[in-house]
């Protein structure tokens, strides 16, 4: 067994479409080398790199933050859990407010916005005098102060 895979079993395996793959390699992110005939062939352990990328954009960092905590880790071994686990503790309070956020918004579904935007007929209750609106635009109770 090669320990170099195509980009096409990268993403076949990874369930990332492989134009993704040439952009995060064209970002730095993952790393191939190119045979005779020029096409890309990956590290088996990109894998786990690549399913670092889907999972910590999924809890909202974007790719330059993506880049700076994979540049944390060892690039000459497979990273060890023990590497994955420090790099995401710091992660803990970015999921934590996202939470909290989506609790929120989950709250004020059935609720008026209470920014004056939405419901005039509630929000002449649940915001009187407008008192939202003096607080900045848009959804201000459900984005915070």
């Amino acid at each position: 067994m090669s320990d170099l895979i195509t980009i096409g079993e990268a993403s076949r395996r990874s369930g990332v479409a492989a134009s993704a793959l040439r952009y995060y390699e064209d970002r730095g992110l993952i790393r191939s080398v190119r045979e005779g005939s020029g096409h890309r062939r990956y590290p088996r352990a990109v894998l786990r790199r690549i399913s670092f990328i889907v999972f910590a954009q999924r809890i909202g960092l974007n790719l330059s933050e993506i880049g700076e905590e994979l540049a944390k880790l060892p690039t000459d071994s497979v990273p060890t859990g023990r590497d994955w686990s420090r790099l995401s503790e710091p992660w803990r309070e970015r999921i934590d407010d996202r939470i909290a956020e989506l609790e929120r918004l989950r709250k004020g579904l059935g609720e008026c916005i209470g920014c004056g935007c939405l419901s005039l007929n509630q929000c002449a209750l649940a915001n009187p005098e407008d008192r939202a609106g003096r607080q900045g635009p848009g959804p201000r109770y459900w984005i915070g102060s």
